[in-house]
């Protein structure tokens, strides 16, 4: 099904093919939490879109209003959950999309499945060398990306990478709402800061975000910090980032994650995405085992999506 954008914006033209709000909240019996006192619950927005999943649902529905009937520009790496989504959303829209991919050695090579669904779903890809990837948020290096690709800037509309911008980071507000009195602890997988930026400050006083990063590099906290600024003139919340979980970076899945990952499958009945939720639930079960979570705590999993084409992730 295709649509257009109408007044109502995009987020009333993606619920009316298929989205669900609130997303349920879902009790787990898991002998590894309850031995510790620990009551495990998933959040589940992998249900909110069929297509668009999760927390890209809720950070790209403001963008995509925001762009009207302009070319969406955004940025994703070889294996980005952001670049499908995108490329969903448009298809459902009726907006071009056009996806800057990190790597221009990947320009020659086949596609992989992920930005094969991309291309399936009319998303223009472009492949840049990584330096000119880094610096794509300058203005002067922006404008020579749009040039390249014989677009106006007023003809574009551009979504950074994984999305997250103040309006992205105002639209995941409601997800901490959302967990308001139902939790101690509600922890998300963060590629770039936006989801837990919001979370965060959706969340009562007494209540506090945990941020799990897939990647490395430890620059996550500045940068949620920078995103709750830029949206609220102040920090909102209480949060905190643990960086120890991300299993060398993103898109690195080794086999011992992936064991763990297919047995929570077969624990709960729950498919597990794993370049996100599996370094998510990996992550909560060592910190209970450490003790980091009193006896009686309620910690919330948030699960942001589910598994797509197959990412071939390095061990």
């Amino acid at each position: 099904m295709t649509g257009r954008v109408g007044e109502g914006g995009a987020a009333a033209a993606l619920t009316g093919v298929g989205a669900r709000l609130p997303s349920p909240l879902l009790d787990v019996r898991d002998d590894r939490f309850d031995a510790r006192g620990v009551r495990l619950a998933l959040k589940r927005d992998d249900l909110i879109h069929p297509e668009v999943v999760g927390n890209k649902w809720r950070k790209l529905t403001p963008n995509l209003t925001a762009a009207g009937r302009r070319t969406v520009v955004t940025f994703g790496g070889a294996y980005s959950n952001h670049l499908r989504a995108t490329a969903a959303a448009g298809r459902l829209l009726g907006l071009r999309t056009l996806g800057v991919v990190r790597g221009d050695e990947l320009a020659d090579r086949p596609l992989n499945p992920s930005l094969a669904r991309c291309a399936a779903d009319g998303m223009r890809l472009r492949f840049v060398d990584r330096a000119t990837y880094r610096r794509a948020a300058e203005p002067e290096v922006l404008a020579a990306l749009l040039a390249a690709l014989d677009l106006a800037p007023e003809d574009a509309y551009v979504v950074p990478e994984g999305g997250s911008n103040p309006l992205a980071v105002q639209s995941c507000v409601p997800l901490g709402r959302e967990l308001r009195g139902r939790a101690d602890v509600v922890a998300v997988a963060c590629g770039t800061g936006g989801t837990l930026a919001g979370l965060a400050a959706g969340l009562d006083p007494d209540q506090r975000a945990l941020g799990v990063p897939v990647v490395g590099g430890g620059f996550l906290t500045e940068a949620t910090a920078g995103l709750q600024r830029a949206t609220f003139g102040e920090l909102r919340g209480t949060w905190s980032l643990d960086d120890r979980f991300h299993w060398g970076g993103y898109a690195r899945v080794p086999a011992p994650l992936r064991e763990f990952a297919d047995d929570f499958a077969r624990r709960h009945g729950l498919a597990v995405e794993h370049l996100y939720v599996a370094k998510l639930l990996w992550a909560l079960l060592k910190l209970t085992e450490e003790g980091a979570f009193p006896a009686g705590t309620r910690l919330v999993a948030v699960v942001t999506g589910r598994p797509g084409p197959e990412t071939g992730g390095q061990g």
